[in-house]
């Protein structure tokens, strides 16, 4: 058995994560048909139960912690982000909390972000929802740009989900 260091000091290393109700926060997303879609009869009652936890990285929009299926989200991109793209953002994020109840593998990493069927599945309603909300090509094509694709898969995601890159 290996020796523990003697450091002096105790560190708890099991901190109770704060989590919130979602509705607590995001209202009347359960009336959104893309919402619907995404749920079907089961949409108040997923939303009326869906958790969320914020964090204060300066990185990174917000996701779904894959051990429990709850929403996370930078307080930072909540706070400053397009408000069309934090609320494209919580569409696109309700689509994981469903494929992560269903049991589907969020983060497979046989796939490039950008390939990934959970990912495109994702950003297609997203992006049907940032048409009907008004989003130009442009602006679609720059919602889906973010820090960790490359110019070139940027592209690709853009082809795959219906959008035109600019020339």
């Amino acid at each position: 058995m290996k020796k523990k260091p003697a450091l002096g000091v105790v560190i708890r290393r099991t901190a109770p994560v704060k989590l919130y109700p979602f509705r607590r926060f995001f209202r009347g997303f359960e009336r959104l048909a893309c919402v619907r879609a995404v749920f079907g009869r089961r949409t108040d009652k997923i939303l009326r139960g869906l958790q969320v936890e914020f964090n204060s990285f300066r990185w990174g929009y917000m996701g779904v912690n894959p051990d429990d299926g709850h929403l996370c989200v930078s307080t930072p991109y909540l706070r400053n982000g397009d408000l069309r793209h934090v609320y494209l953002d919580v569409v696109h994020e309700l689509v994981h909390v469903r494929q992560h109840g269903e049991g589907q593998e969020l983060f497979d990493e046989e796939f490039a972000y950008v390939d990934r069927p959970t990912e495109l599945e994702a950003y297609a309603v997203a992006v049907a929802e940032a048409r009907r909300i008004g989003l130009t090509e442009r602006e679609l094509f720059d919602y889906l740009k973010t820090e960790w694709m490359s110019d070139a898969e940027h592209r690709r995601l853009a082809g795959k989900v219906g959008v035109r890159p600019p020339r």
